[in-house]
């Protein structure tokens, strides 16, 4: 490795609608396509049904909010791992680190690329292990393609974004205009006494989740201090608009009893609309919604790899930024290599995907309500960038955030151990996030010597 690529370091390469185009890409996979017929079932009426996806776009709008006042105040690659480090110490910032690159990330990568895998198996098996077979390969395509560079990887985001986009409006327009007679009654599934279990936010937040990776990009972004607020804002309000379109278009041709029956809410809202075809029509639409995720994923998630390398000795060789590719390269292979694995040891359970979810849950809210308190402790400490965003009523908007956060982790540890599949997924997760402390006492003591 030259002395050039150990000193190299992020270029603020990315515009306004790339950093756009990298949130919604994030954002919109394929729970859209799976949640909505859960969360139906833990409503009692359509209402509440909608009135709850607009909540999880004002949730998620009140949480972008305060990101974007850590990343204004302290853009780094490293995001939140810079964030927890600032403001807890190295400590934390190593176990987040530790974490993100054997848990929390590269379990996300691995899950979304069994759902590339499911749905491309219904266009084109491959055999018996299809599903994942294509969740592999995806996970080596799309991670050699940011190693080419970031400029390759952006405009295939923009391109893969703007094409579901296109895909979605298109699926909303059948739903709207080719409404079908609602499904017959089925029993009624008994819910809390505000008319809904906690089980439909736990399903909403993660179709909504993801929007927290622009952290990763604060560096790389053009005009950073207007751009990344304007990119979430922007990012989270297309996302909203668009899930709220998808689900009136449910409603309206399934009805909610509809789509408490329907174990494929979208492919029978296609089927109504259009037939046959539309089944495949959708399937292709969850491929493009699945490889535009992880093509987002891959390109924040390697960003954490390459802050710790500059911080650890322990991964110093994932410290390493690419001038030519202006990419963390060491750090997309170290992630794709896990991501593998994990592709690996999934798919020797009953469902991969299931499992995969179950692995990065806990870990993955413990950190987000972590890096919500943050914001109180660096509030005490003088930003690295000049004229930050500040979020609006604060303390009430972090203090709402970490609530939301704090419920999400209770929920969804609960959840995951309550699946025969889903707990072994999160007892493994929890074992790996605590090898991490021994890593961090070997990595103390290496130091010292």
């Amino acid at each position: 490795m030259t002395s050039q690529s150990s000193t190299a370091a992020p270029r603020a390469s990315l515009s306004l609608f790339d950093a756009c185009a990298i949130i919604v890409g994030v954002v919109i996979g394929a729970g859209i396509f799976r949640a909505p017929s859960i969360v139906a079932s833990q409503v009692s009426s359509e209402t509440i049904f909608l009135m709850l996806w607009l909540a999880g776009g004002l949730i998620s709008l009140i949480g972008a909010l305060c990101y974007a006042e850590l990343g204004s105040s302290h853009p780094n690659a490293g995001g939140e791992y810079f964030f927890l480090r600032r403001a807890y110490g190295r400590w934390l910032a190593f176990l987040f680190a530790w974490a993100r690159m054997s848990v929390v990330q590269t379990g996300a990568i691995a899950a979304i690329a069994f759902v590339f895998g499911d749905y491309a198996s219904r266009l084109y098996s491959l055999g018996e292990n299809s599903s994942a077979i294509y969740a592999a390969l995806s996970v080596i395509v799309v991670t050699m393609l940011n190693v080419i560079g970031t400029t390759q990887s952006k405009w295939v985001q923009n391109l893969l974004t703007g094409g579901l986009a296109i895909a979605i409006l298109a699926v909303c327009i059948a739903g709207l205009t080719n409404a079908a007679p609602a499904a017959a009654p089925v029993a009624p599934v008994s819910a809390s006494g505000l008319g809904f279990s906690g089980l439909a936010i736990i399903f909403i937040m993660l179709t909504y989740g993801g929007w927290n990776e622009a952290a990763y990009i604060t560096a790389e972004v053009q005009d950073g201090r207007r751009n990344i607020v304007r990119a979430l804002v922007i990012g989270i309000v297309v996302v909203t608009v668009l899930y709220l379109l998808m689900n009136y278009a449910y409603v309206r041709v399934l009805g909610l009893d509809g789509m408490k029956a329907s174990k494929a809410v979208a492919a029978d809202l296609m089927q109504a609309a259009f037939g046959g075809a539309g089944a495949v029509a959708l399937s292709i639409i969850v491929v493009a919604a699945s490889i535009s995720t992880l093509n987002a994923t891959v390109f924040t998630g390697a960003r954490t790899n390459y802050a710790v390398g500059r911080d650890y000795s322990l991964f110093s060789f994932l410290g390493r930024w690419n001038e030519k590719s202006n990419t963390p390269v060491r750090g997309l292979l170290w992630q794709g290599a896990i991501s593998l694995g994990l592709v690996y040891l999934a798919s020797f359970t009953k469902d991969g995907f299931e499992t995969l979810v179950a692995y990065t849950a806990p870990a993955f809210w413990l950190f987000f309500l972590l890096t919500g308190i943050s914001l109180f402790l660096l509030r005490r400490q003088p930003p690295t960038a000049p004229n930050p965003f500040r979020v609006p009523l604060f303390p009430l908007t972090p203090i709402l955030f970490c609530a939301m956060c704090a419920y999400m982790l209770y929920s969804s540890v609960g959840y995951a151990l309550s699946l025969d599949s889903g707990s072994i997924g999160a007892q493994l997760g929890i074992g790996v996030l605590l090898l991490g402390i021994p890593l961090l006492w070997f990595n103390r003591r290496s130091a010292a010597v």
